[in-house]
């Protein structure tokens, strides 16, 4: 599979970008919830903001080709919905036919890099509602960090603020994920304590000129009950990376199944825990996690 990605995406990089925006326009759409109300999303969107490392490899998701052909084959799976990512990966998908019938979320604020002193005045410097609209996608997707420590989350927040009434604006799903966080040695690290996470809930549901279509996505943490009695707003779960041992894994999975009983929850956006999980079996985390639902 990997050659015959490397071969079309290579020539059509090179000779054809106009096939982007074709693919773009024939691709079959679905509706974004459909029977039983869930969704199983794959997120991809962690590269562009320099994140490459995943289950203990800091460069797991640098090689292109591997990270399109693992997605390939987790779109491919019943019972996955869609993709969470930013433009470059989408369009390859888009190309090599991956998204058809399939729920997109473009990512788009990336300029938060991971790492940098700036990581939290996090940029809009991917999609916007415009062009969401103009590919026939579903919602965009905006990281929100807040440390009552760094003036550049005030950016931050009003530039997210912008960005979901702007979707409400075109009647896409915006989908919001928000933290607390601080900086310990120099790095950010986000609070996952019942109250913060709480406190994150609050400030993000209250953003932009309506909540309409306003999605949220949130850690799964002890207390997701309380956590959850904050909002009237949909909730996907997110994963984060838990690959380093089948235990963290296991647990994770187990997390996702309590909190899939809870009302507002519709679903799952998972990426690294289910791209690369310890064993390499793609087939087997996807179809484990669908399981779930």
């Amino acid at each position: 599979m990997r050659d015959r990605i490397s071969r079309e995406l290579a020539e059509i990089r090179a000779y054809r970008p106009e096939a982007i925006a074709e693919a773009a326009a024939r691709r079959r759409r679905r509706p974004l919830l459909g029977y039983p109300g869930r969704l199983m999303i794959i997120a991809a969107d962690h590269p562009a903001r320099a994140s490459l490392a995943a289950g203990g490899r800091p460069r797991a998701m640098a090689n292109r080709w591997d990270l399109l052909e693992r997605l390939v084959v987790a779109l491919a799976r019943p019972g996955v919905d869609g993709v969470l990512a930013s433009a470059d990966i989408v369009e390859d998908l888009l190309v090599l036919g991956a998204l058809e019938e399939k729920v997109v979320i473009g990512s788009m604020n990336r300029g938060g890099l991971a790492g940098t002193r700036f990581e939290l005045d996090d940029r809009f410097t991917g999609y916007d509602a415009d062009s969401l609209t103009a590919m026939g996608f579903d919602g965009g997707k905006m990281l929100l960090r807040i440390d009552p420590d760094d003036p550049a989350s005030v950016r931050t927040l009003a530039a997210c603020a912008g960005a979901i009434t702007d979707l409400a604006g075109h009647r896409l799903m915006a989908m919001v994920e928000p933290f607390l966080c601080t900086r310990l040695e120099g790095r950010v690290h986000n609070d996952l304590s019942v109250d913060a996470v709480i406190t994150a809930v609050a400030v993000a549901s209250g953003l932009g000129a309506t909540s309409a279509y306003t999605w949220l996505k949130l850690p799964v943490v002890d207390g997701m009950e309380q956590v959850l009695e904050a909002s009237t707003l949909p909730v996907l779960l997110l994963g984060g990376d838990t690959t380093d041992t089948e235990d963290a894994a296991g647990q994770m999975y187990a997390r996702w199944r309590k909190a899939l009983e809870l009302p507002t929850v519709r679903g799952i956006v998972a990426g690294r825990t289910l791209l690369y999980p310890r064993d390499d079996d793609v087939v087997g985390a996807v179809d484990r996690a669908v399981r779930l639902g």
